[in-house]
């Protein structure tokens, strides 16, 4: 089976070819400022990065002969997890802005449903986006009847990383209670219960653990008192959320590995009280997720590019490995992951489920 694979994020737009598990073909084509100044609206960019992709593929030599073409899924509304086959009520959601963002993976599905068009037999897919909404009903509950929690989390990378941590122990992920926490840009944190995340956080509009670009959970009155202070629009107050937040707005910096040089390397004492705090924070994310399963939790598991740093992820351990056996997954797989869930549908393993 042959399966082009294309995740379109902020700044670049990546894209694999897959023979049936085996990579032919991983790029992953940067996007300056400059480039992408022209377009107002992030839809507005989807024929610009096809064209992209087409002429990697030409440059590559590889004909467009797929058997599925699979994106990264949009924030559109929430679904169950699962892979979806893109059909015109998906098309038509991304385009009409119900999207909860406009966010460069909502051209995931647009992208990928435009080449497969051009291909007799070949179908398209998304799989697993960040939408996914598996949450129980104590967990959908907030403080105010005004508002539902959301969760907007990496559900992609974390159920990847626990079918593959399931396969290595022997066992089945449905039969599997994990926490797993995925640490990059934003961070995210949920508790798998056989096979279905039934509490994780929104990652993205703040809620959970400050992260290297997000501001996580905030004091409700002093935000709602910020929002009428007139110091700000909405649109800078959005940013102080997501973008211009967490140890960015801290340290003027999203780059852990830079921070730790300056706390080793120059004694910034400053920038090790902000770090620990993001990881004293992640901590009690994690630990509370125990409440979910009265405790007994199989594995943590620990994803995204944070988990490359032992600074970290040793300070991580020292507050978590007693509530469960702690394992480290570092990076993602976000492009395998795709990749594998659409082989699976191809090959007959997995049902595609309709989005309506």
């Amino acid at each position: 089976m042959n399966i082009l694979v294309i995740n379109p994020g902020s700044t670049s737009t990546k894209m694999a070819v897959y023979e049936d598990e085996r990579p032919l073909v991983l790029r992953s084509i940067s996007h300056s400022q400059e480039e992408l100044a022209p377009f107002d609206d992030v839809l507005q960019q989807r024929e610009y990065r096809k064209q992209l992709v087409l002429n990697e593929l030409q440059r590559c030599g590889i004909e467009l002969q797929f058997d599925a073409v699979i994106g990264r899924g949009g924030l559109v509304k929430p679904i169950e997890g699962g892979v979806y086959e893109i059909n015109q009520r998906m098309l038509d959601d991304t385009y009409s802005g119900i999207a909860l963002h406009n966010h460069a993976c909502n051209l995931g599905c647009l992208i990928a449903h435009e080449i497969a068009s051009q291909i007799p037999g070949c179908r398209s897919f998304i799989a697993d986006p960040g939408v996914v909404d598996e949450l129980n009903d104590y967990a959908r509950i907030s403080g105010s009847p005004l508002m539902n929690r959301i969760c907007i989390w990496h559900a992609l990378n974390q159920r990847a990383i626990a079918r593959r941590f399931a396969q290595e122990v022997g066992k089945r992920y449905e039969d599997l209670d994990l926490i797993i926490c995925h640490m990059g840009g934003g961070i995210s944190v949920a508790a798998h219960q056989h096979g279905k995340a039934v509490d994780a956080n929104n990652a993205l509009d703040g809620e959970g653990p400050f992260s290297p670009e997000r501001a996580g959970s905030l004091p409700a009155c002093d935000l709602i008192r910020l929002c009428f202070s007139g110091k700000y629009n909405e649109k800078q107050l959005l940013k102080r959320i997501a973008g211009k937040a967490g140890l960015n707005a801290h340290l003027g910096t999203t780059n852990v590995k830079e921070i730790e040089q300056r706390i080793t390397d120059y004694g910034d004492k400053h920038a090790e009280l902000i770090l620990n705090a993001m990881i004293y924070h992640l901590a009690k994310n994690i630990v509370g997720l125990g409440a979910v399963f009265c405790g007994k939790v199989d594995a943590i598991l620990l994803t995204g590019g944070l988990a490359r740093s032992e600074y970290v992820i040793s300070r991580l351990r020292k507050r978590i490995d007693f509530l469960a056996p702690v394992y480290c997954f570092p990076g993602e797989d976000e492009m395998e992951a795709l990749a594998l869930n659409a082989l699976a549908v191809l090959r007959g393993k997995r049902e595609a489920k309709e989005y309506d």
